[in-house]
């Protein structure tokens, strides 16, 4: 990796100057690495009417242009690329961002997920709020981070709903016939509600620090749309009401997520019509290979034949390296259809149903699960190549492990709460015990869940991120955890 940035001009001309009015960004999205560049995308959201000024690059200069409108504010975006293999930089607004790249030698890799909470996310005390993102950018001050990845729930989006006629019941109650009037406003109510929780996620000073310098490349779950999306009753999700929230929610995700609308997706979708949202990008020695789990979930599937189709594909694909699966919900984890049970023979429980109805360990997504497991089983059999499965969604921090045969063995590494406080130290430990009685979907490769180095129980009940490392070929993770702070290195 190299340590030499290379400066751009300090000035291009005209409108260079510091841009009018309040600006959000730039926020870096990685759309593809190719032909030895990273091609990024620069996010802005502006007030309505904001000129920005360009970005300046080695090569010359690049103005933001206008993507989606709202009421209040436009989204705006700059694309271009720079060196993937050393370090590199852009000017905007007078301010100097460097962009460490390095993507060929040694490598360090930041994973967040669950940034947000489900009620009152917005009214949070910002310093308590973004305290992790904020040690993120002291790592990376003192490391820098090539990619930062992102596993689900980058917004808590639950509370979009409230203070509309059509939705403020969601999902309890659903109006069978609204009007086309009623429904295009409350897409409008919609739009504005995912425009002001993004908004309010990315001007987060600890956040857009490291946002702007480090890109990002994301992949959304059930809060990016709303708490437990897809696994909902039917009669939720397949409502006009509910197809409404799942077509501002996508819009949103595809606009502030992916730096991108309908018909310009980056070429990392395996779908450019966009029907599922899943991704893959290569660089040399590493695949990075991110499943939609929720576009075409149902209660009783994970994904439809897009995203099997995009599964198989891959899992055929020749590679020699390291694929990090990015799996929103854990690949592996305890035995979960014993909770389902109670939950069911527990009538105030079923309230949960949904939470545990998205776990590829839930009884009606275990053909699902197994399928899953054996594409990544044959995946790693291929000379040369590991695979390490990578997730958030529990608001824990947690690994597991399946043995693979051949002397391989899938690693899952669980980062969950960037921001999310943890749930009671007493709910860790009921996972703990239920991870004693193991589990074996696949005959003759067991599961097991092991403690984070540094760490009694294998649940830990603290905010976290995790920092992936590529040194000499050889790969390590490590917790940043709130309290405990960083663990010792975990080979992979």
């Amino acid at each position: 990796m190299s340590s030499r940035t290379r400066t751009p001009a300090p000035d291009a001309g005209p409108g260079t100057g510091p841009a009018p009015g309040p600006v959000t960004g730039p926020i870096l999205i990685l759309d593809d690495l190719r032909g030895g560049r990273m091609h990024l995308s620069a996010l802005f959201i502006a007030e309505r009417g904001t000129a920005l000024p360009p970005l300046l690059l080695e090569s010359g200069s690049v103005t933001p242009e206008p993507l989606a409108d709202y009421e209040s504010h436009t989204v705006l975006r700059a694309r271009f690329s720079l060196p993937a293999e050393t370090a590199s930089a852009y000017r905007w607004n007078s301010t100097l961002f460097e962009v460490t790249g390095g993507f060929s030698g040694g490598l360090r890799i930041a994973y967040a997920s669950c940034n947000g909470e489900e009620h009152g996310d917005l009214e949070r005390d910002g310093a308590e709020r973004n305290a992790m993102w904020a040690r993120m950018g002291a790592a990376h001050r003192a490391a820098p981070f090539s990619l930062l990845l992102h596993g689900g729930d980058q917004v808590y989006a639950d509370e979009a709903t409230s203070g509309h006629p059509l939705s403020e019941d969601w999902p309890d109650r659903v109006p069978r016939a609204p009007t086309r009037e009623d429904l295009a406003d409350l897409r409008r109510h919609l739009r504005e509600r995912f425009l002001q929780r993004y908004l309010a996620v990315y001007s987060a000073p600890e956040f857009a620090w490291i946002a702007a310098r480090v890109p990002s490349l994301m992949q959304w779950d059930d809060h990016d749309i709303c708490d437990g999306w897809g696994s909902l009753r039917r009669s939720r999700t397949y409502s006009p009401v509910g197809q409404t929230l799942f077509a501002a929610a996508r819009e949103a995700a595809l606009l502030f997520q992916h730096g991108c609308r309908d018909g310009d997706l980056p070429p990392r979708f395996a779908d450019p019509q966009g029907r599922h949202l899943g991704w893959r990008i290569e660089a040399a020695g590493l695949r990075l290979l991110a499943p939609d789990l929720r576009s075409e979930r149902s209660r009783r599937r994970v994904m439809a034949r897009g995203g099997w189709r995009m599964m198989k594909a891959e899992a055929e694909r020749r590679f020699a390296g390291r694929t990090l699966l990015l799996s929103s919900v854990p690949l592996l984890g305890p035995r979960l259809s014993l909770l389902e049970l109670l939950m069911v023979l527990m009538p105030r429980m079923q309230k949960y149903e949904d939470d545990l109805r998205d776990q590829w360990q839930s009884r009606a997504h275990r053909a699902s699960w197994r399928r899953m497991l054996r594409m990544l089983r044959d995946m790693a059999a291929q000379d040369g190549q590991q695979v390490t499965a990578i997730s958030g969604e529990i608001h824990l921090a947690a690994r597991g492990e399946m043995a693979l045969g051949g002397g391989k063995t899938l690693h899952q590494l669980v980062a969950s709460g960037i921001t999310h406080r943890a749930p009671p130290r007493a709910w860790a430990k009921v996972l703990g015990l239920l991870s004693w009685l193991g589990d074996a979907p696949l005959a003759g490769h067991p599961i097991r869940i092991r403690s984070i180095p540094g760490q009694a129980g294998r649940y830990a009940a603290e905010r976290n991120y995790l920092v992936l490392e590529r040194r000499g070929g050889e790969w390590s993770a490590s917790w940043d955890l709130e309290f405990s702070g960083r663990s010792e290195p975990l080979p992979l």
